[in-house]
C-alpha cells in the first residue's frame, strides 16, 4: 500500500478494505484509525505511535488529505466497520480476543458476535477497566497464552495503542484499536443512518444530534482549509 505524511503523520492509502485486511494479516499489523482531528492535534507522542504502526484513513479529512497528495484511489474505512469486516472475512479460520468497554457491553458484544457469526472462536474477553500494572500484565499474559490471531482493543487513543504495542511485543498478531465501537455494535450508541454515512455527512448528523460538538467540527473546517492550501 502507498502512504504519505499529513502533518507529520504517516497515513496509508488502501484502495479497498480487503486490501487493508490482507496486508494486516500478512504483516501482523497494528491498525490505527486516523481522522482529521487526530491529524490536526497530533503530538510527538501520537505521531510516533501512528508512524510505528499502520494508520489508515478512518475519516473524510484523512482521505481528502491523501488525495491532495496525489493518492487518488484511497478509500475511507471507518474503524467501527473495519473490525466487523475482519471478523466477517475470517471468523471461520481465525481466532479473536476482545478487550474494552463496560462489563455489560463487552458481554453483550461477545454474545451478539456468537449469534451473528456461528462458530466464531473468541478465546477471551474482558472489560476495559484495568486496575493498575498487575491487572494489565495479567491481561497481556493471557493473550500470550491464548495466542489469538486478532485482538480488538476499545479504550480510546492513545491508551489503546500503547497497550496494544505492549501486547504485540509478547504476542505478534493483528491488532486494531476500536474506540467506542463496542458501544455502537451493541446499540448503546446510535450511529448515523446509512444515507448520511454514504453521502459523507455523518459528521453533520452527529452535530445535529449533539450541538455541543460544534467546537470539534470547527477543527474539521480548519483541517480542510489546510488541505485546500497545501499546508499539511
Amino acid at each position: 500500500m502507498d502512504s504519505d505524511k499529513l502533518n507529520g503523520v504517516r497515513v496509508f492509502a488502501p484502495t479497498s478494505r480487503q486490501a487493508l485486511i490482507e496486508s494486516a494479516f500478512q504483516n501482523r499489523s497494528l491498525l490505527v484509525a486516523v481522522n482529521a482531528e487526530k491529524l490536526l492535534h497530533a503530538t510527538d507522542q501520537t505521531r510516533s505511535i501512528i508512524n510505528r504502526n499502520v494508520g489508515y484513513p478512518d475519516g473524510l479529512g484523512a482521505v481528502m488529505g491523501l488525495k491532495k497528495k496525489g493518492l487518488r484511489d484511497v478509500v475511507k474505512i471507518p474503524g467501527c466497520e473495519l473490525w466487523l469486516d475482519i471478523i466477517r472475512s475470517h471468523y471461520r479460520d481465525k481466532s479473536f480476543y476482545l478487550v474494552g468497554g463496560k462489563e455489560s457491553v463487552i458481554g453483550q458484544a461477545v454474545a451478539q458476535l456468537k449469534v451473528e457469526f456461528p462458530g466464531i472462536r473468541i478465546l477471551g474477553h474482558r472489560n476495559g477497566y484495568l486496575k493498575g500494572e498487575k491487572d494489565k500484565q495479567a491481561l497481556i499474559d493471557d493473550i500470550a497464552a491464548q495466542r489469538p490471531d486478532v485482538v480488538f482493543v476499545a479504550m480510546g487513543s492513545p491508551r489503546q495503542e500503547l497497550l496494544m504495542e505492549e501486547m504485540q511485543g509478547r504476542h505478534p498478531a493483528v491488532y486494531q484499536g476500536l474506540g467506542g465501537s463496542f458501544d455502537v455494535y451493541t446499540g448503546q450508541v446510535q450511529r448515523a443512518p446509512s444515507w448520511w454515512v454514504e453521502h459523507h455527512l455523518e459528521w453533520l448528523y452527529r452535530l445535529l444530534q449533539e450541538p455541543t460538538r460544534i467546537k470539534r467540527q470547527i477543527h474539521l473546517v480548519r483541517f480542510l482549509m489546510r488541505v485546500a492550501l497545501n499546508r499539511l
